[in-house]
């Protein structure tokens, strides 16, 4: 390359020579340092499958979830290693659980993620109009919902949002009927339209000042007859041989956490956004352990439009997230033990 200098003196002329020999050389070591390194274009595709796999809890339920076999998962796995150039996996009995540079990976992968979906969505959702029909159960109304549809609207600021909030039994009927493109429900697994997300354990919920009589059966405050919860606290309590009444029945949530709060007894349910004046415990007053219940997405088998498939994939990170958040923090307070009496 070749340069002329105007209208300036010697010594100018030679300081600014310097400079770009000077820059010309560092620019020529740069390139020379980079020729010899083994620059690594991580793939998105397989940083998601990543995620998947982690949130399921395995290949097998990513292989399920993402349409292909586990030993196609287990092959992109063993690339994303030799992508990054570490273990990223370790055994852990049976199963392998992630590294310190899997978790390292993990994280990275996620903000990575994020940022190709933020940009594909803005760009496409901003002229994306029509309807999207969601139905949520009332466990999840005041956690996952808002947060769902906070994101949804913010990349599809046209669509038309119709919400239901029912029980869960309700809700997959809808979906089944066509009156629904998405429904978030608690248990229904065995229905055809269901994708598995999680689980929510069951608890024991009572009010900070719930007390109870020595040598009375159990008080229950609960939802109608449907509810799943009802039925299987009832169910635990019958083989264990505990006796129990119904205190109160609410068709509402608001109106079982009032009831609870107000002392008329206890009751079966996640701890999933549960009011401050309320404790919980998975054997309160030595009561029967009770079951994880399945966290079930449906949807209408038919193709889906663009918005409803953007509302179901944000929908499994809300919940994926929210779940994660459960395990490694839970509020609980365990109440004084008490003794009920054993039925006949």
């Amino acid at each position: 390359m070749t340069f002329t200098l105007q209208n300036e003196s010697p010594n100018v002329s030679k300081q600014i020579i310097e400079q770009y020999c000077t820059f010309d050389s560092y620019r020529q070591k740069k390139d020379d340092i980079l020729q010899t390194m083994n620059v690594t274009t991580l793939d998105l595709d397989t940083l998601r499958t990543l995620i998947t796999a982690n949130d399921l809890g395995g290949y097998g339920q990513a292989a399920a979830r993402l349409g292909r076999t586990p030993s196609a998962i287990s092959l992109q796995m063993k690339r994303l290693q030799e992508d990054v150039g570490a273990n990223l996996f370790r055994k852990d009995g049976r199963g392998v659980v992630l590294t310190e540079a899997g978790e390292i990976v993990l994280r990275f992968g996620r903000r990575m993620l994020a940022i190709n979906d933020e940009l594909l969505d803005t760009i496409r959702g901003a002229s994306l109009a029509g309807s999207v029909r969601l139905g949520c159960s009332q466990d999840f109304a005041e956690t996952v919902l808002p947060d769902v549809l906070s994101q949804f609207t913010k990349l599809y600021p046209l669509v038309q949002m119709e919400v239901r909030i029912e029980g869960n039994a309700a809700l997959v009927e809808a979906i089944e009927k066509g009156q629904l493109d998405l429904a978030l429900a608690v248990g229904q697994a065995d229905r055809p339209t269901a994708e598995v997300l999680g689980e929510l354990d069951l608890v024991w919920i009572a009010g900070q000042e719930f007390l109870t009589r020595s040598g009375q059966p159990l008080p229950l405050v609960l939802l109608g007859p449907q509810c799943a919860f009802r039925k299987e606290a009832i169910q635990k309590l019958d083989q264990a041989k505990m006796p129990w009444r119904i205190a109160a029945v609410s068709p509402s949530l608001a109106g079982l956490w009032a009831s609870a709060i107000g002392g008329l007894g206890i009751t079966a349910r996640s701890s999933l956004g549960l009011p401050a004046k309320l404790v919980w415990d998975k054997e309160m007053f030595d009561l029967p352990e009770l079951p994880a219940f399945p966290v079930t997405l449906h949807a209408q088998s038919n193709t889906m439009s663009e918005g409803v498939e953007r509302l179901r994939a944000i929908i499994r990170h809300a919940v994926a997230d929210t779940l994660r958040a459960k395990k490694k923090k839970g509020q609980r307070g365990r109440l004084a033990p008490a003794k009920f009496p054993t039925a006949a």
